[in-house]
């Protein structure tokens, strides 16, 4: 079968509400809006729209309703040229929102309303849809029934199919017994630092990242945050530096790292490192302007990276 995609993504679409405060509070605390932005998102949404600003050809798998942030989703992933035709579209009910809240730092807290996002089943999937590409990129939904889908579509793919996995803070919470099925059919596994620990119970990284490799994982990537990532495959092994930039929002910053990683490896690029570096790229510009996309580099912009 001629690849149709490059990459698919499989997660949650939700629309982000962010909201500019002057400090992220805790139980009992006040804080006040400083300003407010509405945007598309969802973790595997933010990263196929990064890789088809790098010119890579996408598509999704998600669910929307038929109202206001279902229609936001498909004009924008149209108008970023991310094929659509995967979308299951519900004509009741409600589209995902994520209420964010980010302050002057760029550290943010986020809340999720899942709406139609949590009833995805396996059945309304187009399998012919995702057997046409080279690497399905799963992230993570709230609700058991799409999380069911997407162990039964991983444990069916194709050796032809690599699977990219970012568990994100949800599937972490849940442990590695849970989200074994998916771990163990992935060919790149993409935590950052805090859900590898979640996950594997290790306070050194490379230690947890050795704990996925054995459980069957081609490539580790572990996204250290301000220190860049690790990189592993048993093979090689390293810590790629960051770009250092100021940071005016990380929403989003670890599914621009996806897109820039996953960039290097449909490319062929020669190891490990320079998908590593690739990925920090990209995330360093995601973080220089408010909301998950709007900093998403083009494929123009690579040729500044030295």
């Amino acid at each position: 079968m001629v690849n149709r995609f490059d990459v698919v993504g499989f997660g949650a679409l939700n629309v982000d509400t962010l909201s500019s405060v002057n400090r992220i509070v805790g139980p009992d605390e006040e804080s006040f809006i400083e300003g407010f932005t509405e945007s598309c998102g969802g973790s595997a949404a933010n990263t196929v729209v990064g890789l088809a600003r790098l010119g890579c050809r996408v598509g999704f798998v998600g669910k929307v309703a038929d109202d206001h942030a279902g229609k936001l989703h498909m004009n924008n992933f149209v108008s970023e040229g991310v094929n659509v035709e995967g979308i299951v579209h519900s004509k009741s009910g409600r589209s995902g929102v994520a209420l964010g809240f980010v302050d002057k730092n760029g550290a943010r807290a986020l809340y999720i309303n899942s709406g139609e996002n949590d009833t995805l089943e396996s059945r309304e999937i187009d399998l012919e849809y995702v057997a046409a590409t080279r690497f399905l990129h799963m992230s993570s939904f709230v609700g058991e029934r799409p999380f069911r889908a997407q162990k039964k579509l991983a444990g069916m793919l194709p050796d032809s199919i690599k699977l990219s996995f970012d568990p994100g803070a949800l599937y972490a919470q849940k442990g590695l017994s849970v989200i074994e099925p998916l771990v163990r059919c992935s060919y790149v596994f993409m935590p950052n630092i805090l859900e590898l620990e979640a996950l594997t119970g290790e306070v050194d990284y490379r230690i947890g990242a050795d704990a996925i490799l054995g459980m069957g994982v081609e490539v580790v990537v572990v996204k250290l945050g301000a220190k860049g990532c690790y990189v592993t495959d048993g093979r090689e092994q390293c810590v790629v530096e960051p770009f250092v930039v100021k940071a005016v929002d990380t929403t989003g910053a670890g599914d621009a790292f996806n897109a820039g990683f996953l960039y290097g490896l449909l490319n062929n690029k020669n190891n490990l490192y320079e998908c590593g570096r690739l990925g920090n790229f990209v995330a360093s510009r995601s973080v220089m302007m408010k909301g998950a996309r709007t900093g998403l580099p083009y494929q123009k912009d690579l040729t500044t990276i030295h």
